[in-house]
Order: C-alpha cells, then structure tokens, then sequence
C-alpha cells in the first residue's frame, strides 16, 4: 500500500503522507515515494506543490523500526529532502499537527510553511542518544540562526507554532479553525503569480544556500556516526519505543 498520495489538481500539485496511523513515521518506503514525487520534472501547468499529511500529526520523523542505512555517505532521509529543496518550483507544507524531528526537518525543507497554531516542532534526538547529519543540521543554522539551534538540538524540546512563527521560523500560522482557509490564501496566491519567475528565484535561492555544502566535515560525519551506533543510541531508541526513560552511559 503507498503511503504517499499525489494529487494534481491545474496548477497545484498536493502530495500527502498516509501512515497516519504510524503517526506519519518515515519509513524506507515512504522516503522512496517521496523522493520519486520530487524528483521528477514539473509539467508546464504546474506552479507549485503542497505537502500535507493526514491524522492529527503532520510526521513524527523517522521510524525507528526502520532505521535507514547509508548509501555513499548519505542517509536515505537526506536524498529525499534535497529533493524537495531543489525542486524547481515553490514547495508549501502546510502542517496540521506536530512536526518532530525528521518531520521537523521536513516542514523546514519547504519553501513556505503555514502551521496550525496548535502544532509543535521540535528536534529530540539527544532525548535519544542520536545527533543529526551535517545536511540535517545545515538547514537547521540556515532556517534558524545558531542561537535557536542549539536550544533545538542541546535541549530536544518541541517549539509551539506560535513561537516557531515569531521567530521567524515558519511563514504562517492560523488558529485551527483558520488554519485551512489561511492554508488555501497561500496556495492560491503563490498559484496566481508568474511561473517563469517563480522558478527562477527558487534556482536563485537553493543556490544561494549552497555555501555551507563546501566546508569540510568529515571529522563531523564520523561523531555523528559513532553517536548512532552507540549503546546510548540502541538504548534510547528503546526506550522511546518502550515509552520509559532512557538510562544513557555514555558508550
């Protein structure tokens, strides 16, 4: 069964997670789906896409059931969302419910975000004994500045919609009984506008946010590595799956 459904409907493409009842977890099926839905190229009629997701949470990030392995160096969950942030046109996540960690990161990767006022986003990792990639934690400095992530990352406590917006994080945010119509607003004004130059400033941009990809991190890479294959690592993960605290060694 797909656990993701494209919808085209003239310009507006909507692509929506449906592993609600996994809580919209990232599985290697679903990271596949999504990565095929954006790595194709737009038709002519197209102006942007939509990322939605169905159940009350938008992605709990990645399944940890599931744990991706790496391909040359890079995750599984990394393809999928330098898919999205390279996709020739505007991408809009519109996120009814909590965004956590690797859903977190996959609100962050559009181009536009409009949130209900009611969802948290946030990045537990270190809850967890893992540490996110470099490409994982560039978009993080590039969204929020390097004060906000480490509050992200060191304490792995959601952020309210609310703040996520006055911080600048996101683009909108709507009570929830606002949330759809200011949702639609978006969509329709990004629809209305010329296509030509809505591609030509989302090249402008991804390539403008490119400078951190040159630096050199593979001493980085490998601290990250050893994090996630640690023994604070397995017992982390379960414990979240077993819903107790974790008791961390520091192996």
């Amino acid at each position: 069964m797909a656990r993701v459904r494209i919808e085209e409907n003239g310009a507006v493409r909507t692509v929506t997670l449906t592993r609600s009842d996994k809580r919209n977890a990232l599985d290697n099926q679903m990271l596949d789906e999504l990565e095929a839905a954006f790595s194709m190229t737009p038709p002519d009629s197209e102006r942007l896409t939509v990322i939605r997701a169905e159940g009350p949470v938008f992605c709990s990030g990645m399944d940890l059931k599931a744990r991706q392995e790496t391909v040359g160096g890079i995750a599984p969950i990394e393809s999928m969302l330098y898919a999205i942030e390279t996709y020739p046109l505007p991408v809009v996540g519109v996120v009814q419910g909590d965004a956590i960690a690797g859903g977190n990161e996959l609100a962050l990767h559009c181009d536009i975000v409009v949130a209900v006022s009611t969802a948290r986003f946030g990045m537990s990792l270190a809850q967890i004994g893992l540490a996110p990639t470099w490409f994982l934690a560039k978009k993080l400095m590039e969204v929020a500045g390097p004060v906000k992530t480490r509050e992200f990352l060191f304490l792995g406590d959601p952020f309210p919609a609310t703040q996520m917006f006055d911080m600048g994080l996101i683009a909108r945010v709507a009570d929830p009984d606002d949330f759809e119509s200011e949702a639609q607003k978006v969509i329709d004004r990004l629809a209305a506008n010329a296509p030509l130059s809505l591609k030509a400033m989302k090249g402008l941009l991804v390539r403008q946010m490119c400078f951190r990809d040159g630096v050199y991190h593979k001493d980085v890479d490998k601290l990250v590595e050893i994090a996630s294959a640690s023994e604070d690592g397995r017992e982390g993960t379960a414990a979240r799956l077993e819903k107790r605290v974790p008791i961390f060694k520091g192996k």
